[in-house]
């Protein structure tokens, strides 16, 4: 948008008669003013005159000096008075705010204007040509093309920081890319930029012309330091004075051996070791046995009791034994009382159970994913909080993609020019169909307790109250979102002068311009009062050719309120009625995928909607097959007798009570639910508490009660049997629960909490009230009463005690087979495979969540989220946070930060524009927007920017004429100098009301309002951001790349500046977690692992190798896990580590029982024990555990839920599989080769005893 200046000379010009005057070298072609032009009628034409320069009058002197600083004539005379350079000051202000942060630049440029307008030698090179009544029309101007490319050269890296866009973008008419030093001078020459009042023709030549010798003065370069001290222009504007261009790094080489993966030819090498180990030591014992002694031959009675009496226990072991006994005997003790007063255990029971869940009434859910994801003292959490409170929160956002089926255009443009293609969604009808449904969402009305709610009324207005229209990131605000201004048209009949695609392609390069150079001459500038950058408002284009673009991207930002129920109340209606408006809103030529600031809540809270009654099914199977499954039946007439329907139900009750209790004694707490408890806490509950169920009413129903014994005496002792086993499992469940909650990631604290309580008051439940439930439902039995209808009696009959079906096909078939010779070598060959086969992948597990998972199958916001993918080019916003402690008020201080002259090389500003430069590995999109650097061009005194009443001291805005307004800064070396001490923060509250305006683009409302967090009493400035943008980040690893990447510089800039600088972008709170969970995650399980080895030593009367067995399996399945989850592309994340943890507890389950069963038995060797530790608990924890959860998570994978089904279904189904196969298979076959082989005191007590 120039301006361009009023002048002309030459050896020989045309008269107003046509005659030829000639003009005497060394003299003028013009002097003052006369007439107004045609073309521009505010602007007014020079007289035409060809006699000797002028004395220039003494008020004209301090004007001269200031616009032409390099060119002091002294007292020679010019060819210019004082109201031409009037004129050309005010000509000059726009190329003044933007091309003066380069010194040189502007210098070389003011050479330029100054020459043409007062130089004192103008007939040299200036030749009139046309000549109206006494002003000269036209002229013709002669440039050396060394000086225009000097110019040109000095000023091409020169940044506009408000818009992000190189300053030529604003000055040449074209993309700065395009634009040379040819095209620019053409350009502010020409009368169709709207600012230059008659034709000025440059002509280039290095050599004089029909008498004309080119105008070639001295030029500076960029990286000059000028005669009146001003330094060298920065890197940024001048990439002479840049060091080396910053390179990546490279990226370090994958770890391969032999041209293979590093891990994987690890593991090949580790199992094949193992295996000729592991069959060497098969062989060496095999020849052993066979010339010594056989493990596997019987041992006969005195040599067993000889060997048992001559055992000499060592301490631990002793403390061992007295422990068992001691809970031996408080459990047989507590087992009998319970089934001597079973009315009053369960009393108790329930009304511990009433007052504990009597907390649900204070629950709270956390639905806020802030609250759920992040840590309160997390870094990611503290600098939100901080950003929110220093400058506001994150604006919300409604927005759409729009693409269509329609095809590409081609623009020919006039008169000359290749034709330029103009992609599918930038046809003028479907623009205009865009601009009705963009005019149709302005005008929604949402009700709200009662009131209208408008657009108005909670979008985001920069500029309120001076302008209150609502920022619209759109291609349509280019036209200011009207019909008319997209049909403007210059032209006749025949040909098209200027249309939209003229105005189009201007405004995408200089979307901050008050008027476009082409005829048309209409505003770029969104009606809101800022820039709409192309990068924001299209998508699916190549490099910067907008005009390629495939999709229309419009974004409604909407003013957010964190702190204030009411207003965002507003804003969640006004945002619902959108998303119904376009669910019903169809098309034939947009295919549209849009979403607002509540979809994704809204779509995850519908989801957990529509799962409930899969959950719901899966739940029911589960309790049917309990129900039915704890029933022993011995003969069809028997059928309602043996079944166990009701004392299953009330062992569902008591899990789901110790569910509801645990949740109750937190809410109680204060501590808040989150929708990761609610679904994960029952089906884990429900694992461990039914394992227990099976444990106990199996052992029951297989042992024989003692002759002289009483019920309550042998329930009493069959829990003192299996009680330990029991609270082995439940307590290492607890500790490793309770100890994962010292996680920082709320999601698996929250969990960790709930689920320990919840087990451990489901084992002191099971322990009491479903004991005492076994009491009465076992007098039901041998009453011969009916279950459920225990009223009704049978007949007594004569019926044969049997084993149960899987207990005898453990015992009969499964426990041999597995436990055979040739089966062991080959049971562990396979687990030790799958084993090294997760460790090779183990760290090609990917890290992340894709967002598209948490949405239903059916949700429009995928659609959102494909597009957002396909077709956005730029990322989220990205701050550099500068908290309090800067004095921005010093040179010093302001050189930390700043980036233009005289800043230093390692400044915030400087640092971010190096990352700029290698975008694909900083993640860094452009350079940052500096409110520091654009206050400093706006304050200059040879600027109209900065001016003040001199009768009140207020601010005068630039557009105001009126004498009283004068400069901010005296026209003083020191006035021209940045501004310090008081004057930095007297003016600077002026700079940030600012409207930008056509006298002065350098407002900093619009721009900058929310940047500055200034002092109560406005003394001085606290926090402050400089804004830029991410690349384009579609996966999660580009995610936490573009975090990690923004900390690093951050923390590079903090070290520089020796000031405290954060990086802060909206998406950082959710993807943090990602930066440590492989660490967490590590920690977590490793701590929980290790909390089961203590406790599992204890527990099983400090046998440490046993517990060693215990954790060996469940590492070994944890491992595995993770070999799944690569199969089966389960990313790591919060949720998945929360199961991780959660097979963690259930796969005690598993291997607890198992190896204390195989620790008490009295058989002869480890084979024997192995196979008889198999068949009693082995049975129970299949039919408890494994086949309990089979049937329930089968019904998972008809989840519409694609949460569900990856993150549950996948996972529990694996947790199941795993846990099964390592506790049933593989467990009892490594006891059977590494498990204790001297009978201990546990075998020696059962026995002796």
């Amino acid at each position: 948008m120039l301006y361009a200046i009023l002048t002309s000379t030459m050896a020989a010009r045309i008269d107003g008669n046509g005659r030829e005057n000639s003009v005497a070298p060394q003299h003028c072609v013009w002097y003052g003013e006369c007439g107004s032009s045609s073309v521009l009628p505010d602007k007014k034409l020079n007289c035409y005159y060809t006699g000797p320069p002028k004395a220039l009058p003494p008020e004209g002197q301090p004007l001269l000096r200031e616009l032409c600083p390099g060119y002091d004539y002294g007292n020679r005379s010019v060819c210019c008075d004082v109201d031409q350079l009037q004129t050309l000051k005010g000509s000059l202000q726009l190329p003044l705010q933007f091309l003066s942060r380069c010194p040189a630049c502007f210098f070389n440029l003011m050479n330029l204007f100054c020459e043409l307008t007062c130089g004192p030698s103008q007939s040299d090179f200036l030749n009139v040509t046309r000549v109206n009544s006494s002003s000269v029309a036209e002229l013709q101007y002669y440039i050396g093309p060394a000086f225009a490319n000097a110019m040109y050269n000095a000023c091409r890296d020169v940044q506009a920081p408000s818009s992000n866009v190189p300053a030529l973008s604003l000055l040449c008419g074209k993309d700065a890319k395009d634009c040379n030093a040819t095209i620019w001078i053409q350009f502010m020459f020409s009368i169709d930029n709207g600012q230059t009042p008659f034709p000025i023709i440059p002509i280039f030549s290095d050599t004089a012309i029909s008498g004309f010798s080119p105008m070639n003065n001295e030029t500076v370069s960029c990286s000059d330091i000028l005669e009146d001290g001003s330094g060298p222009c920065s890197c940024q504007d001048c990439t002479l004075t840049c060091g080396p261009t910053p390179v990546p790094p490279p990226l370090p080489p994958p770890w391969k051996i032999f041209g293979w993966d590093a891990m994987i030819v690890i593991m090949w090498i580790f199992y094949t070791c193992f295996l000729l180990l592991f069959v060497g030591a098969l062989v060496c014992a095999w020849c052993y046995r066979r010339t010594l002694v056989s493990e596997y031959g019987p041992i006969q009675d005195t040599h067993f009791l000889l060997f048992v009496c001559s055992v000499n226990f060592s301490c631990c072991e002793r403390l061992g034994e007295r422990f068992e006994h001691a809970l031996r005997v408080l459990f047989t003790w507590w087992g009998s009382l319970c089934v001597r007063r079973p009315l009053l255990v369960i009393a108790g029971s329930v009304l511990l159970v009433a007052l504990s869940s009597g907390g649900l009434a204070y629950m709270q859910i956390t639905t806020d994913p802030v609250e759920l994801w992040s840590s309160p003292s997390s870094q990611a959490r503290q600098e939100k909080d901080y950003f929110d409170h220093h400058f506001g929160p994150f604006f919300r956002t409604a927005q759409l993609i729009i693409t269509t089926s329609l095809n590409s255009t081609i623009y020919s443009p006039y008169p000359a020019g290749a034709d330029i293609p103009f992609g599918p969604v930038l046809d003028k009808d479907l623009l205009h169909q865009v601009l009705d449904l963009q005019l149709s969402i302005e005008g929604l009305e949402a009700s709200h307790e009662g009131q209208t709610v408008t657009l108005k009324d909670v979008c985001l207005a920069p500029l309120s109250p001076y302008n209150n229209n609502c920022t619209i990131l759109s291609v349509l605000n280019y036209f200011q979102n009207s019909h008319k201004v997209l049909d403007h048209r210059v032209g006749d009949e025949f040909y098209t002068y200027a249309d939209f695609h003229d105005h189009f392609l201007y405004c995408v390069s200089a979307p901050a311009s008050l008027n476009d150079t082409t005829k048309l001459h209409d505003p770029c500038l969104g009606t809101f009062g800022g820039p709409v950058f192309p990068w924001l408002a299209l998508g699916g284009y190549d490099e910067t050719n907008y005009n390629n673009a495939t999709a229309l991207v419009i974004t409604f930002p909407l003013n957010n309120f964190l702190k204030d129920s009411e207003e965002r109340g507003r804003a969640l209606a006004w945002e619902q009625e959108f998303i119904s408006f376009m669910k019903n809103y169809s098309h034939p030529n947009m295919t549209i995928a849009f979403s607002a600031e509540r979809s994704v809540e809204d779509e995850i809270e519908r989801e957990s909607d529509s799962d409930i009654t899969t959950v719901l099914i899966s739940y029911a199977i589960m309790f049917v097959y309990i129900s039915l499954a704890l029933g022993h039946i011995h003969s069809l007439r028997r059928l309602l007798v043996d079944s166990k329907v009701s004392l299953g139900v009330a062992g569902i009750l008591i899990v789901l009570g110790s569910v509801s209790s645990s949740l109750g004694i937190f809410s109680y707490a204060g501590v808040p639910l989150t929708l990761i408890v609610i679904e994960v806490i029952p089906f884990l509950v429900l694992a461990v508490g039914v394992d227990n169920i099976f444990i106990i009413v199996q052992t029951y129903q297989r042992d024989e009660r003692s002759p002289h014994e009483e019920i309550h005496q042998q329930i009493g002792r069959i829990l003192g049997d299996i009680a330990p086993s029991l609270f082995l499992s439940s307590f290492s469940e607890t500790v490793a629960f309770f100890l994962g909650a010292l996680s920082d990631m709320p999601a698996v604290r929250t969990f960790s909490l709930f689920a320990g309580l919840a087990v451990f008051i489901d084992f002191l439940l099971q322990i009491s009230c479903f004991v005492s439930l076994l009491g009465l439902d076992a007098k039901r039995q041998e009453g011969n009463r009916l279950d459920i209808v225990c009223c009704v009696k049978l007949p007594e009959g004569q019926e044969t005690k049997t084993d149960g079906f899987l207990f005898r096909f453990f015992k009969n078939i499964f426990a041999p087979f597995i436990l055979q010779e040739w089966t062991r070598p080959v049971i562990v060959a396979v687990f030790v495979a799958m084993l090294s086969f997760s460790v090779a992948v183990i760290d090609k597990v990917e890290i992340g969540l894709d967002q598209k998972l948490s949405m239903p199958d059916d949700s429009y916001v995928l659609q959102y989220f494909k597009n957002l993918s396909e077709f956005l080019h730029t990322g989220a916003p990205l701050y550099f946070v500068v908290e309090e402690g800067v004095n921005y008020s010093s040179v010093e201080g302001q050189n930390l930060v700043c980036g233009g002259v005289g800043c230093n090389n390692d400044s915030l500003v400087q640092q971010v524009y190096y990352a700029s430069l290698i975008s694909n590995y900083s993640t860094v999109a452009y350079t940052p927007s500096s409110w520091l650097d654009d206050y400093f061009d706006w304050v200059k005194p040879q600027s109209t920017c900065c001016r003040y009443y001199n009768n009140t001291g207020q601010f005068c805005n630039a557009s105001v004429v009126n004498p009283s307004c004068v400069p901010c800064r005296p026209m003083t070396p020191s006035g021209k100098h940045r501004p310090e001490g008081e004057d930095f923060m007297h003016f600077l509250p002026m700079f940030l009301s600012d409207n930008p305006n056509i006298n002065c683009g350098k407002g900093g409302h619009a721009a900058y309002a929310s940047a500055v967090d200034l002092s109560a009493n406005g003394t001085a400035v606290g926090a402050s951001y400089f804004m830029t943008y991410h690349t384009i980040l579609r996966e999660s690893p580009d995610f936490i790349q573009g975090l990690k990447m923004a900390r690093t510089l951050a923390a590079n800039i903090s070290t520089a500046i020796q000031q405290p600088v954060f990086a802060y972008s909206v998406f950082y709170v959710f993807y943090e977690q990602y930066l440590t969970v492989a660490y967490d995650t590590a920690l977590n399980l490793s701590v929980s692992v290790f909390s089961i080895l203590l406790v599992s030593t204890v527990l099983l009367g400090f046998e440490l190798w046993s517990a060693c067995m215990v954790v060996v399996t469940i590492s070994m399945i944890l491992i595995n896990m993770f070999g799944v989850m690569w199969l089966w592309n389960i990313s790591l994340n919060a949720v998945s580590l929360v199961n991780l943890t959660m097979s963690c507890g259930i796969s005690v389950e598993f291997c607890s029982h198992i190896v204390r069963a195989f620790s008490i038995s009295v058989k002869g060797n480890r084979v024997e024990r192995a196979q008889d530790a198999l068949a009693h608990m082995g049975s129970s924890v299949f039919s408890g555990i494994t086949l309990t959860k089979f049937g329930g998570i089968l019904i998972l994978a008809l989840s519409k839920s694609q949460i569900f089904q990856v993150f549950y279904f996948r996972m529990y189904l694996s947790i199941v599989l795993l846990g099964a196969a390592h506790g049933l298979v593989f467990l009892p076959v490594l006891l059977s080769y590494v498990g204790q082989y001297f009978l201990g005191r546990w075998q020696s007590y059962s026995f002796l005893g």
